[in-house]
């Protein structure tokens, strides 16, 4: 990928750019999943945190899990999740706002005091098309949307996977920019569009 097509990955709707990379080892809890479905979820987080050379980890001493995956069929069961509206502010206004889209998923970032990702929550609504996908499909485009402050129209039109024969994968160069993004030389943070110009040069 050229430093043009890396660039509006991370560029906002208002034409900022915006990269941000996990700051903290990860900790990642599935809620409303079967037993299978769970160790898909969690093999594709491994996979692609291992990807980008990053940690996980069996607990975060601040907020036990900090990457909360939620699966259900309507908006309206989020109301009744216990706390959750403690983690999520204005969240009838948000779920108002979801059912009013039809939306079937959305997902909310937490940073750290320099702009690293502290925690994401994910929210899909089981609709027909999120049922139909294969789990390992639903499970690994999850986790590759989480692993960076990817732009809201990153993905637009274009999914960050691709089908090989029977399976589905990471597109290559997504996966060199998220390996790039994670170089240890390189900020957890950046406002500057030229970094896209650093991330560039890594991935070629």
């Amino acid at each position: 990928m050229g430093p043009g097509e890396i660039e509006a990955l991370f560029t906002r709707g208002d034409g900022s750019y915006l990269f941000a990379r996990w700051g903290r080892p990860i900790v990642p809890v599935v809620f409303g999943v079967d037993d299978a479905s769970l160790a898909v979820f969690k093999g594709a987080f491994e996979a692609v945190v291992a990807l980008a050379g990053h940690r996980m980890a069996e607990t975060d001493p601040e907020l036990g899990a900090n990457l909360m995956l939620f699966c259900f069929r309507d908006w309206a069961e989020l109301l009744e999740v216990k706390d959750l509206g403690r983690l999520v502010p204005e969240l009838p206004a948000l779920v108002a706002r979801l059912q009013a889209a039809g939306a079937n998923q959305y997902r909310i970032f937490r940073f750290e005091p320099d702009g690293a990702i502290k925690a994401a929550f994910v929210f899909l609504r089981m609709d027909a098309a999120l049922a139909a996908m294969e789990a390992e499909t639903l499970a690994l485009a999850q986790a590759v949307q989480v692993i960076l402050l990817w732009s809201s129209q990153a993905f637009d039109g274009t999914s960050p996977l691709a089908r090989v024969g029977e399976r589905v994968i990471l597109r290559p160069e997504i996966g060199a920019v998220i390996r790039a993004g994670y170089d240890p030389v390189m900020p957890a943070v950046a406002r500057d569009p030229s970094h896209a110009l650093r991330l560039a040069a890594r991935v070629g």
